[in-house]
Formats: C-alpha cells, structure tokens, sequence
C-alpha cells in the first residue's frame, strides 16, 4: 500500500514501498525506464561485439588487411620478387589505372577488349539463368508433380560438379567433331568449330542480312572508336567461343538459384494465392500480380549474386582457351591473372581488380535502385 507523504510545501507525494530507492530529483518513471533500457542496451552491445570478436579479427586478418595491401600494390610497379612494403618497388601512382583507361597502348586495349567480352557474359547470362531458374523452380514447386525430388536433384547436380571438370567435357562436346556438331548435322546444319571461332554473332547476323559486312565493316562504326576498340568491335556481340561460356554457365548455376527461388515459393503465404484464386484470376496473372511481387527481394538476391559472379568468371575461361581465339574469350579476371603471374607486372594486375571491383559495387547499387519498392510515402497526420 503506498504510503502518503507531506513535502515541506505541503503537497501530497506518492513514494513506492519502504526501502525502494528514489529516482533522481525531478525524475520520472518514464524517464528512469528509458535510462535503464539504454543501459540494457549498452550491456547487450558489448556482450555482443565481444561474441563476435573473434570473428572480426579473423575477417580483418585475412579480407580486410589483403584488400589494403593489394590497393597499396596497384600504385605500384613490382614484379613479386621482392617486399612491396619495402621501398624497393617503384611507386608510380595512379599510372597503372591512367594506363588501363585513359593511355592508348596495348594494355587499354586488352583490358577494354576483356570488358566488352565480359559485358556480353554478363547481358546474356544473367537473364537466362534467371528466368531458367525461375522456370525451374516452379515446375518443381508443384503438389502434384510426380518425381519432384528427383527431378530437385537432377536440376541441381550440376550446380555441385567441378567447374574444371565441366568446362573439360565441354571442351570434348563442342569439338569441330564433337557430339554437339554430329547432332547438328543430322538436321542438315554444319556447326562451327566452336572454341576456334572469333567472329562476333551479332555481326554474323547482321552480316547474314546484308546489312553490315564483317570481313571489311565501313562508315560510323568503323571510323569511331572508344577505349582502343572501334564502334563496330564493341557492337559485334560475343563471339561464337564465347557463347559456349554462356551456355555452360547457364548450364551450371540455375540449379543452385533454383532452390533459392523454391525456398522463397515454398514462403509464400497460402492465403495469398487462395485469396487471388478466388478472386478468378489466371495462371500468368497469379505469376506476375502475386508470386513475382512476393519474390522481389529474393529476385534482387539471385540477380546480385549472378552479377558478381559473371563479372569474375575466371576458371572457365583459364581451362577453355585462355582468352583464345583471338582475345574474345579474355575477362578482366583473366587479364589480372595474367599480368601478374604472366607478365610479372602485379601492380596493374592489382589495378585492374579494384577496377573490377568499383564497376561491381556500381552496378550492384543501381540493381538495387532499379529493384527497390516503389510506394508512395504518405506522412504521418498532424
């Protein structure tokens, strides 16, 4: 029972049982409530930073601290034979980076020759692994679909076999005599000799139309050029070797992005799509109107871990031609590699990382502008 009380200006205060402890003069309940969850809040912050710690260190040990000195090293010109932190390299700034964009020469070049063959990587790949997975993870995500965990396994195996053991055997299909070129000729189509060929498929097409000719290409493209390459160069599309990377990536990743999807399906709220059901729409109606708004965040997820991916793409390329035939198969991954192991020049193979890693982190923000949630904000009533 509280206990009444007389202030010496005669005015009635309420106090708690004997013997609790008063707040602080002129210090509400509320007041004392909220210092105190602060002060919660603050233990919990510490035990947590001290859980994760270890974690921490072992992240700045080994991601943090190799990422400075490899940025030390791209304004660097060492050759690997000696410490980078000793003096001992040639400091040359930003001259790697000005070489590889700005300096005409052979190193622009190929790294603009590496770009444009990984754009294309990027534009066809991610798409169709995207929608392929998607494809696949709704035919999987059926009740009634007999085999699902089977066909679940079939899709998916793929996705767990070695990346130099796939790219071998597709060096064995798409031989000049390989299995794929016999299955084409029994349609009357002679194939090309896939990992031989340079030529640019959407100069094949334009070719084939009349439009273009891409043995000798004249007018605006062939006399505009940007970064060392020719308008005609950049638009000719990837090359025919080029294309058997994107089939086998696609080949290779959609199982994995397909149980990504299946997981998020399988998340979806069931009253939802009863909801939507009894309302009488149809099929590509429910796709587009429920499923696919349910799936926005994880579409953005696949999309960014499909964009880093393709963007980095090396040990296909290292076990199916090495940028052969003729630099259409070379990516910035590649071309770092090679200048530093290759050609004993670390600091630009380093510049060109970071390179890759600024062009990364762009378009993964403007993914992310482009997939964000778009609602009106409406603010609170005054």
């Amino acid at each position: 029972m509280p206990i009444r009380t007389i202030r010496a200006s005669g005015t009635p205060r309420t106090t708690g049982s004997p013997g609790a402890p008063d707040g602080a003069p002129g210090e509400t309940g509320t007041t004392a409530k909220a210092r105190a969850r602060r002060a919660g809040l603050r233990g919990e912050g510490t035990w947590g930073w001290l859980f994760v710690s270890p974690m921490v260190l072992v992240l700045g040990l080994f991601m943090v601290l190799p990422i400075l000195m490899a940025l030390w090293v791209s304004l660097l010109h060492w050759d690997g034979q000696s410490n980078p932190f000793s003096g001992q390299a040639d400091f040359v700034g930003l001259d790697n980076y000005r070489s590889l964009l700005t300096q005409d020469g052979l190193d622009r070049t190929l790294f603009a020759t590496s770009l444009r063959n990984n754009a294309y990587y990027v534009l066809l790949t991610v798409p169709l692994q995207t929608v392929l997975a998607l494809g696949l993870a709704l035919i999987v995500n059926q009740k009634l679909l007999r085999g699902r965990g089977a066909l679940r396994t079939t899709f998916f195996f793929p996705s767990v076999t070695s990346s130099i053991a796939v790219s071998t055997v597709f060096l064995f299909l798409f031989q000049g005599s390989g299995a794929v070129n016999s299955m084409l000729s029994w349609i009357g189509v002679k194939g090309p000799n896939w990992f031989a060929d340079p030529r640019g498929v959407l100069s094949l097409i334009l070719g084939g139309l009349g439009i273009v000719d891409p043995e000798r290409p004249t007018g605006i493209l062939a006399d505009h050029s940007a970064m060392g390459l020719s308008w005609f160069e950049w638009l000719s599309g990837p090359s025919v070797a080029m294309c058997t990377l994107i089939l086998l990536a696609v080949w290779t990743t959609s199982g994995s992005f397909m149980l990504i999807f299946l997981a998020a399906l399988q998340n979806i709220p069931r009253e939802l799509e009863e909801s939507a059901a009894m309302e009488g729409v149809n099929r590509r109606q429910m796709l587009r109107y429920v499923t696919l708004p349910a799936l926005r965040p994880v579409l953005f997820l696949v999309l960014t871990l499909g964009l880093i991916s393709t963007w980095q793409v090396f040990d296909q390329v290292y076990v199916m031609g090495q940028g052969a035939p003729g630099n259409t198969t070379l990516t910035p991954a590649f071309l770092s590699y090679s200048a530093g192991f290759d050609n004993a020049d670390f600091g630009q193979g380093a510049a060109i990382a970071f390179i890759l890693l600024a062009l990364i982190l762009v378009l993964t923000a403007f993914q992310r502008w482009a997939l964000r949630e778009r609602g009106v904000s409406t603010g609170r009533n005054r």
